[in-house]
């Protein structure tokens, strides 16, 4: 990783840019985020470089601004993390923010932009408008307190682009620094021993389950996480799968029509297509869902671990096919399409039956 540092240790924007530069012109199609990492920064301190340059920095008020993009009509969604992005066009109606003792969530639930939002890390807004051979492309991305990508929200050729640059009036930061004070993540605590958990009393207590948004609280209530459970639960519950999951699913899915929910996110935000996938296409490491309205790109390079796993709830069992990185993280998540107070499609059950074991994992 190369470093850029000025006489005190930081940055200046001056020599960002510079390097940025020499980077673009021997990696045209090199991203923002790749950009980045070779610098040594993060991507929001890339992008604050930029203000006055293409860049303009909005108050710290994400709920306010998140709000407003309603008035762009049909946008692109999108959220990312390490190994997958997850792109949807649709409308940012229906908002609604919440406050659960000291955290502040956010929703969108629409058909087409449906987002679950994690607040006290949305921290730094910019307004974008970078140049492409098809014109300005603008937008709004948001980052967490260590400059890292939250969400990005891209203008399409169905947007308002008079209320774009009205909501960009409306929320500029009086302040337009080329620079933005980042704080890093404390690092991850480590697991808890299997030997210390209650292991009888967990499973009862997944077997028990009415709703599966309670299982976050299940987790944390017996201090494990999410794959240490799946490990040590049983394969009725959670049945470790070869790595070539992910991407079965998605062709079992378009060859049989099931419409299927996709999540993928990190730790601000939540990204959720709910349809059908057709257009399948492998490129490199990264295989990719290519539809008009949803748009996915997989790295299959960094899946680690693929579960599939089974939680009651009030309306019958809800199977997921959840992916994982080598560091335990969440890459992406699969679901059959359905509302509360509906059982699960037979359909999409049946794909996953159709899944291959890891070799060596027992089979319920």
């Amino acid at each position: 990783m190369n470093e850029i540092l000025s006489r005190d240790g930081s940055p200046t924007a001056d020599e960002i840019n510079a390097r940025h530069a020499r980077l673009k012109e021997e990696s045209p199609q090199i991203r923002a985020r790749n950009a980045a990492v070779e610098l040594g920064i993060s991507e929001g301190d890339l992008l604050a470089a930029k203000v006055g340059k293409g860049a303009t920095r909005l108050v710290d008020d994400a709920e306010a601004v998140l709000k407003d993009i309603v008035a762009l009509r049909e946008v692109m969604a999108l959220t990312r993390n390490e190994s997958c992005v997850h792109e949807r066009k649709g409308i940012y109606e229906n908002p609604s923010f919440f406050t659960h003792g000291p955290m502040r969530t956010g929703l969108f639930v629409n058909p087409d932009i449906d987002l679950r939002l994690f607040m006290p890390h949305w921290i730094f807004i910019f307004a974008v408008s970078e140049p492409t051979k098809s014109g300005n492309r603008k937008s709004l991305q948001f980052f967490d307190k260590e400059g890292q990508a939250i969400h990005k929200v891209y203008l399409t050729h169905k947007s308002n682009e008079a209320a774009y640059d009205d909501l960009v009036t409306k929320h500029r930061h009086p302040k337009q620094a080329t620079s933005i004070e980042i704080e890093p993540y404390p690092s991850r605590e480590p697991e808890t021993p299997d030997s210390e958990i209650d292991w009888p009393a967990f499973r009862t207590a997944w077997e028990e389950l009415q709703d599966t948004h309670d299982f976050f609280p299940l987790l944390r209530k017996f201090k494990v996480t999410r794959e240490q459970a799946f490990r040590n639960v049983g394969p009725h519950l959670a049945l470790e799968l070869d790595n070539g999951a992910a991407r079965k699913v998605l062709e079992l899915a378009g060859d049989t029509n099931c419409e299927i929910m996709v999540f993928v996110g990190n730790r601000g935000c939540i990204q959720i297509h709910t349809g059908p996938v057709k257009k399948l296409v492998e490129h490199g490491h990264w295989y990719n869902v290519l539809d008009p309205m949803f748009n996915l790109h997989l790295s299959e390079a960094d899946i680690s671990h693929s579960w599939a796993t089974r939680k009651p709830t009030e309306d019958g069992i809800v199977t997921a096919v959840e992916v994982f990185d080598a560091q335990g993280e969440a890459i992406v998540t699969f679901f059959g399409k359905r509302k509360p107070g509906e059982p699960e499609l037979v359909l999409w059950r049946q794909i996953v039956d159709q899944l291959t074991p890891k070799e060596g994992s027992d089979v319920a």
